[in-house]
């Protein structure tokens, strides 16, 4: 079998090795526009359950990964002053430039032909029995059969730039700062001793304020990377402590998500981010394309017929994206809003907001993966509610928890003269949603019910509610009571204890 796969990145160069590992006969080709050592971006990170995919599935890339890593488990958030840190994660990260070097090496030993600085079209492919389109998220061969793929793409309001940096951060950092501009917030980790990774994501209003879209973001590296830098550097010069920031290509760009119907359309199919992307807050680009690389590898082991190894590698693999993606939604909603977040919410409760952000974790799984960190946020709202020591957040007294308006004078009025507002579906009609409810509020409804929308994919249903019911507690400071039928109490207290919610009717 011929394989002729587009995009020299880790999937493509993964799927590459896995192939020829499994059958030393294939001709795999690997067709790489940009010169072998170009690389973009600084670091790039594995969870513990990735790393332990790759050793089952190609143990030989995986130690070597282990051998030049670096490895944490916290998570650190800092706000206002405040350093709060959450265990139980288990990260490792190694520079991208080594990472392609190590799978280009291995690639190499297997007797891959890799082709660098050769850019091709699909005619050039023709004798190809299976082309994979890896050649990232601008695919040319997914725009080219658009028609089979049926690709959609969502850009992004924030703005986000990638640095690095000689800061030696020792766990997965999150900083939060604000200026006359707004907020600015980044992700900082560890690539290798002294040196790391520093995304610095913006608000796209915060962004033209600070004056960064002055700068043609079409013409090639140089002054706005550096006046970035030096914005950048002067901003977190507190949490740097004297390191440099770097800049390799640090352009500012908008989130693009991308999604597609199908993967495969004949004998072409698509891998990593030419298929599908998720916000790096969840799902690393390179991660899921390094798993796709694992799932095809195996389809076509499993399969001896491609068509029906094709159709096995995308019935396996699309559900999982999905979920990513689904998870990874939320979180960009969140980094597009973190500077209302930041404004409104105390340090303890900012950190437990930001951590339960996509919908994945909630308040008992955050307390499997650190009970000291859990306690510590339920004593802090326990004493702000007037509660004792220990308190369940659901058990405080429920006055020290809202404000109501004088005139109501006892608990037992609110049921009926609760005001109740559906949620849109997603962020689609949001506006229209809080200007119901903004009219409630004026009409004298003491308290806010909003329900999720009817009939909505659960994932929508569930976005379109929060934002919401956080928009009416933060802009219009009325209490909500979030409707969440067949919710369980850990989802209750995850959106009592964030702030998101007052109440919750399960």
């Amino acid at each position: 079998m011929r394989v002729a796969i587009v995009g020299g990145g880790p999937g493509g160069l993964s799927l590459a090795a896995l192939l020829k590992a499994a059958d030393p006969g294939r001709q795999v080709h690997v067709f790489e526009r940009n010169r072998s050592d170009d690389t973009f971006g600084f670091g790039v990170v594995f969870s513990d359950t990735t790393m332990r995919s790759l050793a089952e599935g190609d143990p030989v890339v995986h130690a070597r990964l282990a051998g030049e890593g670096v490895h944490w488990q916290d998570i650190e958030v800092r706000l206002g002053g405040t350093r709060r840190r959450c265990g139980g994660n288990g990260f490792a990260a190694i520079p991208r430039h080594r990472l392609l070097r190590l799978l280009q090496d291995r690639c190499r030993e297997l007797g891959v032909d890799l082709r660098f600085e050769t850019p091709v079209e699909l005619e050039d492919l023709g004798p190809a029995d299976l082309v994979v389109a890896a050649d990232g998220a601008n695919s040319r061969v997914r725009e080219r059969l658009a028609g089979a793929f049926r690709p959609e793409i969502a850009t992004s309001s924030a703005r986000f730039a990638w640095f690095g940096t000689t800061a030696p951060f020792d766990a997965l950092t999150f900083l939060f700062e604000r200026t006359d501009a707004g907020w600015f917030g980044v992700h900082g980790y560890p690539n290798a001793a002294g040196a790391g990774t520093f995304i610095v994501e913006a608000g796209g209003e915060s962004w033209r304020r600070a004056g960064l879209d002055r700068f043609d973001a079409a013409q090639p590296p140089g002054p706005s990377d550096l006046a970035s830098r030096d914005l950048v550097a002067e901003l977190f010069r507190d949490h740097l402590d004297g390191h440099e920031v770097l800049v390799n290509n640090s352009r500012w760009a908008s989130f693009r998500t991308v999604r597609c119907a199908r993967w495969r359309a004949g004998n072409v199919v698509l891998l990593g981010d030419a298929a599908h992307t998720a916000h790096f807050s969840v799902g690393s680009g390179t991660r899921m394309a390094m798993q796709d690389a694992l799932a095809l590898a195996r389809a076509i082991a499993a399969e001896p017929v491609l068509d029906d190894a094709l159709e096995r590698y995308e019935a396996e693999r699309h559900p999982q994206v999905d979920r990513i993606q689904d998870a990874a939604r939320p979180s960009l909603a969140w980094w597009e809003r973190f500077g209302t977040y930041a404004d409104h919410l105390p340090p303890p409760q900012f950190t437990y907001h930001f951590l339960t952000r996509s919908g994945r974790v909630d308040h008992e799984r955050l307390r499997e993966d650190d009970p000291h960190f859990v306690a510590t946020v339920e004593r802090w709202f326990a004493a702000r509610c007037g509660a004792g020591d220990g308190a369940h957040p659901l058990r405080t007294p429920l006055e020290g928890r809202i404000r109501l308006p004088e005139r109501v004078l006892a608990l037992t009025e609110l049921p009926e003269r609760t005001a109740r507002v559906e949620a849109p579906a997603g962020e689609s009609g949001l506006q229209e949603a809080f200007e119901r409810a903004a009219r409630a509020a004026a009409e004298g409804a003491p308290i806010v019910a909003v329900a999720p929308a009817a009939g909505a994919p659960e994932v929508e249903a569930r976005l379109g509610a929060t934002l919401l019911a956080e928009r009416v507690r933060f802009e219009l400071g009325v209490p909500v009571l979030l409707e969440a039928p067949g919710r369980d109490d850990s989802w209750a207290t995850t959106m009592v204890l964030s702030g998101r919610a007052d109440l919750v009717g399960v």
